[in-house]
C-alpha cells in the first residue's frame, strides 16, 4: 500500500507491506522492518531493533482529515492521502442535479487549467491539474455539464478542501 503523508509542513511518501505480524515500511528513502501488535483498539505496539514503541491512534473523523498519533514523546497530527483516490473523482463534491464542486483534497499548486468557464465537459473530463507532494493529480468533472466557474489561477497555491471549480 502506498500513501502520502503530511506532518506539519513536511510531506512524506510511505509504502507499507504486511506479512503476518511483521510490517515492512518505507518512509521516503528509509526502510524499516517492524513487528506490530494491537493489544486493544487504537493502540499499536511496534517493535523495532529490540525496542518497543507504543502509539495511540485517534480515529479519523473523515477522509483527508488529520489523525492524532500519541506516544510518550507527545502528540503529532498526521494527514494521510491515498494517491489513487487523489487522481479520481474523490476530489469532487457532486450533486446528482444542479451544481458540482471540484475541491482540492490536499494543499498543492495548480499547474494547469484544462477547461474554462463556458466549456462543456463530460463526466470524467479533466478540468484542472493540481500538483501535491510531487504528484500531479488530474481533477475531473463528476458529471456532464458546463464549467460555470474556475475559482483559481494557474500557478496558485491551494489549501485542502478549497473549491477550485464549479460544474452546472
Amino acid at each position: 500500500m502506498k500513501l502520502l503523508s503530511r506532518v506539519g509542513d513536511e510531506s512524506h511518501e510511505i509504502e507499507i507491506r504486511r506479512d503476518s505480524n511483521r510490517v515492512f515500511a518505507r518512509v521516503d528513502d528509509r526502510e524499516y522492518e517492524l513487528q506490530v501488535s494491537t493489544p486493544e483498539p487504537n493502540v499499536y505496539l511496534l517493535k523495532h531493533e529490540g525496542k518497543v514503541h507504543e502509539f495511540y491512534v485517534a480515529p479519523q473523523s473523515g477522509p483527508g482529515s488529520p489523525i492524532t498519533v500519541s506516544s510518550r514523546k507527545g502528540d503529532v497530527e498526521v494527514t494521510l492521502f491515498d494517491p489513487k483516490r487523489l487522481r479520481g473523482s474523490e476530489a469532487v463534491g457532486a450533486a446528482a442535479d444542479g451544481l458540482a464542486e471540484i475541491k482540492s483534497l490536499m494543499p498543492g499548486r495548480v499547474v494547469r487549467i484544462v477547461a474554462k468557464p463556458g466549456d462543456e465537459v463530460a463526466k470524467g473530463d479533466s478540468v484542472l491539474v493540481v500538483e501535491a507532494m510531487k504528484m500531479q493529480n488530474d481533477l475531473r468533472s463528476p458529471k456532464d455539464g458546463v464549467v460555470k466557474e474556475i475559482r483559481i489561477e494557474e500557478g496558485a497555491t491551494v489549501g485542502a478542501g478549497i473549491v477550485l471549480a464549479i460544474i452546472e
